[in-house]
């Protein structure tokens, strides 16, 4: 369990990849879709969790779905871990786990990786049952439709999903996972090379988002909360704990007033936990400056209250609601 082994000869970071993949959906041998049988384990400070939590609450699954929230902080162990000391009695009220790795050790004894969140557990039979963060929330838009509220949007419309799959591919090596390369590069090379890619990217974003209110026109899709979750995190932890200092996401005039729009929208601000994400990218993180954690200090900025500032991004579209279903006239 230990993130040495992510880091390439090059000192380049090449992100573990997921060790229970089994899709839900309704045939064979595929995950059953029912109510009160999973419980969805996450930290508020990570953001391939996050966007599952925000996907959980857009579409209504959280009285189908049972959440289990872990500490910010990581535990002082030797391997890398996640500890449920934010519970009564700091374990589970459910699975009754101090950290996330019984879990997995239970469902896979041999199991070596980290044990990551998102990370979706099958109650009845008391184990993992899928961490794919990278479909996960594409399960919750599509198998789990027969659970979703009423009016829940279509985060994940079928006429969009080959380019919404394509955006997303982009959007994951490039800028989610592309703000980790530079944090937990170890050569220079790896770092400078990560550090241009994330914000050529960035601009690229910043001009696409020039015309069009959300990254595919009027409506958010799964695309938007995969972006969100890493801008949102952006200056307030990666701009200085991972070096991606070129510029903050407030100095993009497009992003930042889309970063706005989003985070006013029911399920995105109201799942945001900064005081969480900022001790653990500047007080917990393994990979953080030595100098930085020795000192233990939280950082006391930046300011944030700008993002329930009005962003005016409706007169993009000309229609004032987050969510539209596709043929309205609304």
């Amino acid at each position: 369990m230990e993130k040495s082994a992510e880091i390439s000869k090059d000192g380049s970071f090449k992100r573990q990849g997921n060790r229970f993949t089994t899709p839900f959906g309704h045939g064979e041998g595929e995950l059953p879709v029912e109510a009160g049988r999973y419980r969805l384990l996450w930290s508020a400070v990570c953001p391939w969790a996050h966007r599952s939590v925000i996907v959980r609450s857009v579409l209504g699954l959280e009285n189908v779905i049972s959440l289990g929230t872990a500490s910010p902080m990581r535990p002082r162990l030797p391997h890398v871990d996640w500890e449920f000391s934010l519970d009564k009695g700091g374990v589970d009220p459910v699975l009754g786990i101090k950290y996330m790795s019984e879990i997995y050790l239970e469902t896979d004894q041999d199991y070596s990786g980290r044990p990551t969140v998102p990370v979706v557990i099958d109650v009845k039979e008391r184990k993992v049952v899928n961490n794919d963060y990278f479909r996960l929330t594409n399960y919750f838009e599509t198998a789990w439709v027969p659970f979703h509220k009423e009016n829940a949007p279509d985060l994940y419309p079928k006429h969009l999903r080959e380019d919404i799959d394509t955006l997303n591919d982009v959007i994951f090596h490039e800028v989610n996972n592309g703000v980790y390369k530079c944090g937990f590069a170890k050569s220079q090379e790896a770092y400078e090379q990560a550090f241009d890619t994330l914000f050529a990217r960035l601009d690229e974003l910043e001009e696409r988002l020039s015309s069009r209110r959300f990254l595919f026109g009027d409506f958010i899709t799964d695309s938007d909360v995969r972006l969100y979750s890493t801008l949102v995190r952006f200056d307030a932890a990666y701009y200085a704990a991972f070096k991606t200092n070129r510029n903050r996401i407030v100095d993009f005039p497009n992003l930042w007033g889309y970063l706005r729009d989003l985070y006013q929208t029911p399920g995105f601000g109201d799942t945001t936990d900064f005081h969480a994400i900022k001790v653990h990218y500047h007080l917990s993180n393994h990979i953080a400056a030595d100098d930085q954690k020795s000192k233990g200090i939280l950082p006391k900025g930046p300011d944030l209250s700008g993002l329930v500032t009005k962003h005016g991004r409706e007169a993009i579209s000309g229609k004032r609601q987050k969510f539209l279903v596709p043929g309205s006239e609304d």
